[in-house]
């Protein structure tokens, strides 16, 4: 097995950078759960509205990848290699949904994606260097909120909206697998004082990327 050095391995980070952040560069695995619903008229508040929130969740998948790999630079996780790079797969399908979502609905991802990537991409090599236990409570904790998130957009969607819910509703599906892994495989429970920054964060970035 070929043994890539530091320089290769930063190469190939640079690479999954820019096809996270550059707008259509990431393709999904899996097709998109909202390809045979049919588009329902929408008042042009709604798509606005739906659009923010589609937007928000981009730049949360946006955030998912750089945390994964920031954690990959960083963290052994040998136990659990293979549901890390499962779970880094369905983000990537997020990714592409909620991108496919957004240009569908007449906006565009957030202008900050390249920020939030470079601050995950940080918070992940950081974890992933205080030990897989802390590495793998990072990625329960995100995914946990990124659950109440989900939760929450899926209640503020219109019902007619087919198509968004049906993406949420699979994106939540996933997530809350992504942090039964994470718990299964050891995470540790982070100190209230991280679980609060992140929300503090979260909220931050929310209310920027609704609007730019």
């Amino acid at each position: 097995m070929r043994r890539y050095s530091l320089f290769d391995r930063l190469i190939t980070e640079a690479d999954k950078a820019l096809r996270t952040v550059a707008p259509g560069a990431m393709q999904g695995h899996r097709p998109s759960p909202a390809i045979p619903l049919n588009e329902q008229p929408l008042t042009e508040e709604e798509r606005r509205h739906v659009a923010g929130l589609m937007r928000i969740n981009h730049t949360g998948e946006v955030c998912a990848q750089a945390l994964y790999q920031g954690q990959a630079l960083t963290a052994r996780l040998p136990d659990v290699r293979a549901e890390m790079e499962h779970a880094a797969s369905e983000e990537e399908d997020h990714l592409a949904w909620c991108a496919e979502r957004v240009h569908e609905l007449g906006s565009h991802t957030s202008l900050l994606n390249p920020l939030w990537y470079a601050l995950s991409f940080g918070v992940g090599a950081a974890a992933g260097a205080a030990g897989d236990k802390w590495s793998l409570g990072f990625v329960a904790e995100t995914e946990r909120q990124v659950c109440d998130h989900l939760q929450g957009h899926l209640a503020d969607v219109p019902v007619t909206d087919e198509k968004t819910h049906a993406i949420l509703q699979q994106m939540h599906h996933d997530e809350a697998e992504h942090m039964q892994m994470a718990v299964a495989a050891g995470a540790a429970e982070l100190p209230a004082p991280i679980k609060h920054l992140m929300t503090f964060m979260s909220k931050v970035m929310t209310s920027a990327v609704y609007r730019i």
